[in-house]
């Protein structure tokens, strides 16, 4: 009989460990998937395909198309000039949109900051940076970092 009560008394304590584990959360459906942060090209002149060649993409791994309508993209900066907001746009599931620094036509897949100015107006640091995702209320959804200059890009 003490036999089955110290077994029972194991299998509790066992069994109430397995249900105190943390839950791990489950990754946000729209997630950052790379930033290319050092656009092709040298040295780096500003021009509009430069700064077209540094951009940030966006995948909704869901099964269910997302609104982007109010979201943001943004840098480490505090400066307002750096931050991108999704205007109406939905991304559908399974699907990437890139979000290119320069100017542009939007279209389903590519959007465009629309920065233009010369070297001033790149947005991603060539060495070390940090994009941050917002959803329209501005809880973040996702961040990436970076901190390499042996690198052109960085795959989150």
């Amino acid at each position: 009989m003490r036999t089955r009560s110290l077994l029972t008394a194991a299998v509790l304590t066992v069994g109430m460990a397995v249900a105190a584990q943390p839950a791990y959360a489950a990754a946000p459906a729209v997630q950052i998937t790379k930033i290319y942060y050092d656009s092709p090209g040298s040295p780096d002149n500003g021009r509009n395909s430069s700064l077209n060649g540094e951009y940030v993409q966006i995948k909704n791994t869901g099964k269910k198309a997302v609104s982007l309508k109010g979201w943001t993209v943004r840098d480490e900066t505090s400066r307002s000039d750096h931050v991108y907001t999704f205007g109406a746009f939905t991304l559908k599931a399974g699907k990437t949109v890139t979000v290119r620094t320069g100017k542009g036509k939007n279209t389903a897949t590519t959007r465009y900051w629309g920065r233009s100015g010369g070297t001033l107006a790149y947005i991603w640091n060539q060495s070390a940076d940090t994009a941050y995702l917002r959803n329209a209320a501005g809880k973040l959804v996702d961040s990436c970092s970076y901190n390499s200059s042996r690198q052109d890009y960085k795959v989150c």
